[in-house]
């Protein structure tokens, strides 16, 4: 396949995007930043034959607050998301974790819309969004819903759109008082490089005890992977160095790692184990509590 054999279009509305994308059904791919897209074409990974340009969609850019809510548009670049000051006040790990994606280039191209829609599961803000109660919109051409973001990805590169369906937005719910939220991935460099493994954690305190946990893993399943148990043990105990050993090792079970060239499947257990007790202890200390 060259680009020149590949068909392009640049609708000029949501609804021209969405009835191109159900004409063309598999066949078509929405392009936003491309920094995924692209090399998945180059890799071979991506065959459609389609391409549909989401640039001058109105309406799919910005951040902004409405209603106890925080909204970020799908085609807002990662860099935006990274240096929003709304995004670092209300969810700070979502910020963490669009500045340890790429380089600065690939930031100020990438959105968080791509970043969520390739589906990769190495993919850095979808766990932070997910322990966050981020919620999906997706508008299609018989209309608009939304999903809870844990429930979008089905699997490696696959998510819940239909056919003709395009990710709108990301709503955040304003995070309950006394809440604090943790990325913590792990690379193999310092500088551009993908998560080996990923712990994004928000604990809302009531006092000296937890009260919520919300746990979710990355890079070490094929989609984002929530971890009840862990939360459930968390939830109504006091924090403490031996509490957050005991959460992590369940975070390491849970966790569903490949060995490959960045990691055998042993250490990434091992990496999720030592995230999840950085991420618990980082989020008690962002919620104001402490940790014995």
């Amino acid at each position: 396949m060259t680009i020149a054999s590949i068909g392009w279009h640049r609708p000029a509305s949501l609804a021209e995007a969405c009835a191109l994308g159900l004409r063309y059904g598999s066949d078509a791919a929405f392009l936003a930043g491309g920094t995924e897209l692209i090399p998945d074409y180059q890799r071979a990974r991506e065959t459609a034959q389609h391409l549909i340009a989401l640039e001058s969609v109105p309406g799919m850019r910005g951040i902004s607050q409405d209603q106890g809510l925080l909204r970020i548009g799908a085609l807002t670049t990662i860099a935006a998301v990274a240096a929003s000051p709304l995004v670092r006040e209300l969810v700070p790990a979502l910020a963490d974790a669009a500045r340890a994606i790429g380089s600065p280039q690939i930031r100020s191209m990438a959105t968080i819309g791509g970043n969520f829609c390739r589906a990769v599961p190495c993919a850095d803000t979808p766990p932070a969004a997910i322990v966050s109660a981020a919620r999906v919109r997706l508008v299609g051409t018989t209309g608009a819903r939304e999903l809870d973001a844990v429930d979008f990805f089905t699997g490696a590169r696959a998510t819940a759109l239909a056919a003709g369906e395009v990710l709108v937005e990301i709503v955040i719910p304003v995070q309950p008082p006394h809440s604090g939220a943790s990325y913590q991935r792990f690379a193999r460099r310092r500088g551009p490089a993908l998560a080996v493994a990923a712990v994004a954690a928000r604990l809302t305190l009531d006092g000296d005890r937890v009260a919520e946990a919300r746990i979710a893993l990355g890079a070490v399943s094929p989609t984002p992977l929530t971890v009840a148990r862990a939360s459930a043990l968390l939830k109504g105990a006091k924090p403490s160095a031996a509490l957050f050993e005991a959460a992590g090792e369940l975070c390491a079970q849970a966790a569903l790692p490949i060995s490959d060239v960045r990691g055998s499947a042993d250490y990434r257990r091992e990496l999720v184990r030592v995230l999840a007790r950085r991420a618990f202890q980082e989020a008690v200390a962002r919620a104001g509590g402490s940790v014995q």
